[in-house]
């Protein structure tokens, strides 16, 4: 069996912002050498994601709407944890959008549906943080 375990960090700009990490990903699968397998993309802090979606700027504008509307930042006070912190609404966010995504490797590729594309998401920008890939398989 093979495997690789790589980190990705990020530090976003914007306080949140889905980035297309397939390429990335798509390198390390070949880096890997796993002809047949699984690659596991892992958001490794509390306030971002990984998830599997189109890459279409309209649809990423309405999770961005849809998520404001479901766990909004404001008003901070409103939330329990946001005793010092002015991030629960990041939290839920990434409860709601996931922590993580596994996609099979077949042939050597990433096996993705049409149109699905890999994505950190960050929901509360300006610090660094990581995300673990981890690839196993013959």
């Amino acid at each position: 069996m093979k495997t690789l375990t790589k980190e990705l960090w990020f530090n976003t700009s914007k306080p949140r912002e889905f980035i297309n990490i397939t390429p990335t990903i798509e390198d390390l699968v070949r880096e890997s050498g796993v002809h047949e397998g699984l690659c596991l993309v892992n958001a490794m802090h509390i306030t971002a994601s990984v998830f599997v979606n189109d890459d279409e700027g309209g649809l990423h504008r309405d999770f961005d709407v849809w998520l404001e509307k479901l766990a909004p930042h404001e008003p901070v006070g409103s939330y329990r944890h946001n005793v010092g912190e002015t991030n629960a609404d990041a939290h839920m966010k990434r409860q709601i959008m996931g922590r993580e995504a596994v996609v099979a490797i077949t042939d050597g590729a990433l096996h993705l549906g049409p149109w699905e594309q890999v994505f950190y998401g960050e929901f509360d920008g300006g610090r660094r943080k990581r995300v673990l890939v981890k690839i196993i398989g013959e």
